[in-house]
């Protein structure tokens, strides 16, 4: 039993046009459980599709971003079947979110619950943000992606460091090293990520945004010529849309852009 009604394991607020999620479970460090993760992958889908949210902003009520997968869950792991396992979606969710997603590190991220910050296409802290990898520590593996994720964020020695040893990382370091792309020493730090996001939303085209973070994802293996060709063919698509002629008016102008919102996935209009 996780103490908290699913209905309110991730709260959601609007702030305009940013959409505003909390995991809700802060007498236990808003561990992860599957009901909470359903409650968090809805309230995604839902954005995903609301022509009235432009950005995303994650973070965790009380002391706490995620303090993991919730140990009670993991205690009965080698009962599990393998038909038990089977997800009925990626983990990744997050990830695929066309929209800017930004985390808010309010407290501790560790194990899976640093992964989660890590699938945020930004990340704002606190002084009180922390992340441990945790998985070397609980006899587990490099899990769910961080892998790949990590090195690309702080480099293949410092990725090495922070999985073997899961020693916990404070909110300094973790600016330092690219852990933490804004850190908000004074203040609300969801306010200065919502006034962020509220920017993007202002002043961006959200079909630029969205083809940009397809384009970090796709030409992060690739070489800098594929980038290049891909690019080129992007570039002669975007020429073609309405976006390029509000951008460059609205500048001439000198007035907020007037961006039409994405388009719903299951709209033929490309993105």
């Amino acid at each position: 039993m996780t103490g908290v009604p699913p209905g309110e394991l991730v709260l959601a607020e609007h702030r305009g046009p940013v959409l505003v999620l909390t995991f809700n479970r802060p007498a236990k460090l808003n561990a992860w459980t599957d009901e909470l993760e359903d409650r968090y992958f809805a309230l995604l889908d839902a954005a995903e599709d609301d022509p009235g949210v432009r950005a995303v902003v994650v973070t965790g009520a009380g002391r706490g971003f995620c303090a993991g997968a919730d140990l009670q869950q993991l205690q009965a792991v080698g009962e599990v079947s393998e038909a038990d396992r089977a997800r009925r979606r990626p983990r990744d969710v997050p990830r695929t979110l066309r929209k800017p997603l930004i985390g808010v590190i309010n407290g501790v991220a560790a194990g899976l619950g640093m992964v989660e910050a890590l699938y945020c296409d930004i990340r704002f802290g606190s002084p009180s943000a922390r992340f441990t990898t945790a998985f070397a520590q609980r006899g587990l593996i490099a899990e769910y992606g961080i892998s790949w994720l990590l090195p690309r964020l702080v480099g293949h020695s410092r990725a090495a460091d922070l999985l073997l040893s899961s020693r916990m990382v404070d909110a300094e370091e973790a600016f330092r090293m690219g852990l933490l792309d804004h850190l908000v020493p004074t203040g609300s730090v969801v306010d200065a990520a919502v006034a962020y996001a509220a920017d993007l939303a202002r002043r961006c085209s959200p079909a630029s945004m969205a083809t940009i973070k397809s384009q970090l994802s796709n030409d992060a293996d690739g070489t800098y010529a594929d980038s290049v060709a891909r690019a080129d063919g992007l570039m002669i698509q975007a020429f073609r849309g309405s976006d390029v002629v509000e951008g460059v008016a609205s500048h001439l102008d000198k007035r907020t852009p007037d961006f039409p919102s994405l388009p719903v996935r299951s709209s033929d209009v490309p993105v």
